[in-house]
Formats: C-alpha cells, structure tokens, sequence
C-alpha cells in the first residue's frame, strides 16, 4: 500500500460539480489499495475576493489579518469536499493546516514550511481515512495562521510527499500537463512527456503558473516524483517533473 498525494486547483474545485468529480479520481486511487492525501485550494476565485473584500475596508490592512483571511476559502474547500466524500460512502477526515500542523516561518504572505508533523495523518491514513488538506496554510511558533503565497498549495503538496515518503504528488489542473507555451494561447503548443527540475524551475521563476516555484525547489531536494496533469481528462498521462 503506497501513499498517493493528489493536489486539485482552484479551478478543478470551482462548484459541486466539479468536487464530485475530485471524489471519482480519489475513489480510482482508493481501489487501486493505496492510501490517499488530497491537498486543495480555494474554489475558483474566493481567494481573490476575499483579498479584494479586505481592501475594501482598509488601503493597508495588517499582513496577519489578512493572511486569517486568506486562508478561510481553503478550509471552505476541504469541508464540502470530505461532505461530498462521506455522501459518496467514501470515509474521509479533513484538516486544516494548524491542525496537522505545518510549520512556517512568520513571513505573512509568503511563508517558508519549516517542518510538517506527519503522526495526525498518518493516524488517520492508517484508521482507512482519505485525508483532505487545507493547502496554502499553515502556523508559526506563535500560533499565528500564515500562508505560503500564491499558488502555495502545490507546495503544500510536494512538501507533503517529502514528508510521508510519497509514491507520487498528482498535481490536477485544467491543462493536461506541461506545454511549450500556454495552450490556452497558443493552440499549437507541444505537451511535454518529462521535464527536469530544473528547467520547471526556470519557467516558474520566469512567470509560468504551471507549478509554485517553491514547490519545485522541494521536489527537487527530496527527489519527489511531481506529475502535473488534468482533473478533466480521464486517464490523462500529463507531464512528469523529474531530476
């Protein structure tokens, strides 16, 4: 029995639909004997809104309340999910990222993982629970909540795998894995098979907004076998990130 890790975006989560949808591909892994971690993001635009809803209120509002509430449209998201789960006779646990917890540095807004308590999860995994994390989250020493930065849940992910010595982190998108250009764009770019760390890395740092360039940079620390692919085709193969 191996530990999968499945990551799903803002988009692959965007309404009810789309959440049954997320069980069907935890489900397939589930009947395959493996024990499964899913890792999601806020749904569709919420993170945005709320950050918007913020300046509303204040020009400069405080970095620690907002990332508070940043990280609510995450916990959204893990509880309808794990409710969609349990119609679905599907046992599942959701947790937020204090719960586990993940440790951060104290850098509101952009937060380092320090270290991830892996005995909460593995006590849930091991009691036959799917187990569903809040991405992007996670605690200082002080008990403050703080987030990871944009797109911070793929690194919650992949440092997730590290930690549990995952078989794979599924990365679930709307784009069936890497492309040489964005598809959405350019309609005749080519998906990639493989690319190495090193090469995601530079197009992250260069604006793609395929992977967190955080994320990459612990796959490639802890060599964690990284497949980007979509939440909507069945059976799709995607793009492996390797060294």
């Amino acid at each position: 029995m191996s530990i999968i890790i499945q990551k799903f975006g803002g988009s692959s989560v965007a309404d009810t639909e789309k959440l049954f949808n997320v069980c069907n591909h935890i489900k397939r892994e589930r009947e395959l004997g493996n024990q499964v971690v899913v890792v999601v993001s806020a749904q569709g635009k919420t993170t945005d809104k709320l950050l918007s809803e913020a300046k509303e209120i204040c020009e400069s509002p405080s970095q620690r309340e907002l990332d508070a509430l940043a990280s609510v449209g995450e916990q959204i998201t893990i509880a309808k999910l794990t409710m969609c789960l349990h119609k679905l006779g599907i046992r599942a646990v959701s947790l937020t990222g204090w719960q586990i917890p993940i440790v951060t540095t104290s850098a509101y807004g952009d937060a380092d993982i320090q270290r991830i308590e892996s005995s909460r999860i593995l006590k849930e995994l091991d009691s036959g629970n799917v187990v569903v994390v809040a991405g992007f989250q996670g605690i200082d020493e002080n008990n403050n909540i703080t987030t990871l930065g944009r797109g911070g849940s793929d690194t919650t992910a992949v440092a997730l795998a590290a930690r549990l010595n995952a078989e794979v982190c599924n990365i679930f998108t709307d784009v069936d894995g890497i492309f040489t250009a964005d598809p959405n764009v350019v309609h005749d770019a080519e998906k990639l098979e493989t690319i190495s760390y090193d090469k995601m890395l530079g197009l992250s740092n260069l604006g793609a907004k395929v992977l967190h360039n955080k994320c990459v940079e612990i796959g490639k620390k802890y060599n964690v076998k990284i497949v980007v692919k979509s939440s909507f085709i069945e059976n799709s193969q995607g793009t492996l990130v390797t060294d």
